[in-house]
């Protein structure tokens, strides 16, 4: 347990924006995509002003689906930089919250963080983020955030939360 809490991150918040991330090195910017195929509503917006490589993957992604792992949990990494990768989780069934309840699925969300911090482990890479799952999605920050604690801060990952503003 002593090596291991040792290298334990924190998560470290700050207001700004997260397609711009505030660190050196290689960088992962995570965000929560729906299994529809629909790109278009919050953060992603701001992914696509900046690149628009990540929005055309999503897209080719959700339509060969049939041959891929498009689905809850799966991840699609997309160098934009030399340095920077954004990560598109898929981490939300559906678009609207309904008689399903919000859109948001934890449990995918869980998943894909796991994918995220093995490759940017691999990378060597901190992650950056908005506070993911909890606009559109419908999920709460109070449950979204052990997950990123369990996947990749208790890693020794760096991870930065941006708040815009």
């Amino acid at each position: 347990m002593g090596e291991r809490a040792a290298r334990t991150a924190e998560i470290a918040y700050v207001r700004g924006d997260a397609t711009a991330p505030q660190a050196k090195g290689v960088k992962v910017i995570a965000h929560v995509c729906n299994d529809l195929g629909g790109w278009g509503k919050g953060f992603v917006v701001a992914v696509s002003r900046r690149w628009p490589g990540p929005e055309a993957a999503y897209r080719r992604w959700h339509r060969e689906r049939a041959r891929n792992d498009f689905g809850l949990g799966a991840v699609q990494f997309v160098r934009v930089e030399p340095t920077i990768w954004v990560a598109n989780m898929i981490g939300q069934r559906g678009m609207r919250t309904g008689s399903k309840g919000v859109p948001v699925r934890y449990e995918a969300i869980g998943t894909a963080l796991g994918a995220v911090a093995d490759r940017a482990a691999g990378l060597g890479a901190s992650v950056h983020m908005p506070r993911i799952g909890c606009g559109l999605a419908g999920g709460t920050w109070s449950r979204i955030e052990p997950l990123i604690t369990q996947s990749l801060t208790a890693r020794g990952i760096p991870v930065t939360v941006y708040d815009h503003g």
